[in-house]
């Protein structure tokens, strides 16, 4: 019995939330961290499935949202989650009519180019200029 609820907690680890369940993921990697995202409506789920000592949840934050404005082709106006999930609120009012999200995994090299902070939310933000690599 052991053996079989270890085995069930490892496969838990990679297991998109209920209401991101049943659908594909896209695997995109943006400066080290690579994330699988899933888009449903006005939501997208990045799950980070790479091990990174102690991450930080502000850098992984950004570059969440990063990759899921990739593959939503929507801005991204709110994430929330941890360092391992993160949830992020999309806006696709701007996003062409005929997109269509990248089908194969994607990776882009970034650099960190400047940080903006909002007191009264509590909140610090990244910006990253990104090429494909």
């Amino acid at each position: 019995m052991r053996p079989f609820l270890a085995l069930l907690l490892l496969a838990a680890c990679n297991t998109p939330s209920p209401h991101f369940s049943g659908l594909e993921a896209t695997r995109v990697s943006v400066a080290g961290s690579v994330f699988d995202i899933r888009v449903r409506g006005d939501l997208a789920e990045a799950l980070r499935v790479n091990a990174q000592y102690a991450p930080r949840f502000g850098p992984i934050r950004a570059r969440a949202a990063f990759a899921m404005e990739q593959v939503s082709g929507c801005t991204v106006t709110e994430v929330s989650g941890d360092q391992a999930l993160a949830l992020g609120k999309l806006s696709c009012k701007d996003r062409p009519t005929r997109w269509s999200a990248p089908v194969a995994p994607v990776s882009y090299s970034c650099t960190d180019v400047g940080h903006w902070s909002s007191y009264r939310l509590g909140v610090t933000w990244q910006d990253f200029d990104c090429d494909p690599v």
